[in-house]
């Protein structure tokens, strides 16, 4: 079997990628990439709070650090200020407990039935063959006590070919009524990833 050394994905404007490196200034990150998206969100006639977009995209970029994946890309739609979703995409590799990487195996690990039973199906993407899941998860309680949020999310686990990696992609929000957009959205960019040997 063949390592990985690359991975990419073709994600849509409005998603904004997340600096991941530990070199990276979060800071002056979230800086320049709120005026950049706030200067695009009021070209299309929709200005927003570019503090709060400026501290949202701090917070969205610390919290996916701190999950060290390969990639990550917040949602940022003309008008919002907060990121509407997230994408992850990041790689898994066999080890002595898990020696062999399967589509079963991703499915039983990455589902849950917090709210009934996930909608698992097989697929082919064209980076090769993958299990979708499709599931809404709790989301744990704030400081506050104030009760957790549904957080939907769609999970691709991918067998790349010729690979005993697994390439994992997962989408997840927690605005209610934007479901059916996004699922067509994350089931697009799904098609987009790709691998380097």
């Amino acid at each position: 079997m063949t390592d990985i050394q690359t991975c990419g994905i073709v994600c849509p404007t409005d998603w904004v990628p997340l600096p991941l490196e530990p070199s990276d200034s979060v800071r002056h990150w979230a800086k320049s990439t709120a005026a950049t998206v706030s200067e695009r969100s009021r070209a299309a006639g929709h200005p927003l709070d570019e503090r709060t977009l400026r501290r949202d995209l701090r917070e969205r970029a610390d919290d996916s650090r701190r999950r060290d994946p390969f990639y990550a890309f917040a949602l940022y739609p003309d008008g919002f200020d907060t990121a509407l979703a997230l994408i992850e995409v990041d790689l898994i590799h066999p080890d002595a407990t898990v020696p062999e990487i399967t589509l079963e195996w991703l499915a039983e690990v990455f589902s849950a039935d917090d709210f009934g039973p996930p909608e698992v199906t097989g697929t082919v993407l064209p980076v090769g063959p993958a299990v979708r899941i499709r599931q809404n998860l709790a989301t744990k309680r704030n400081r506050r006590g104030a009760p957790g949020l549904l957080r939907e999310t769609v999970t691709y686990g991918i067998r790349p070919d010729d690979t005993n990696f697994a390439l994992m992609l997962l989408a997840s929000w927690t605005v209610p009524g934007i479901s059916e957009e996004l699922e067509t959205a994350v089931d697009e960019i799904a098609q987009t990833l790709t691998v380097g040997f």
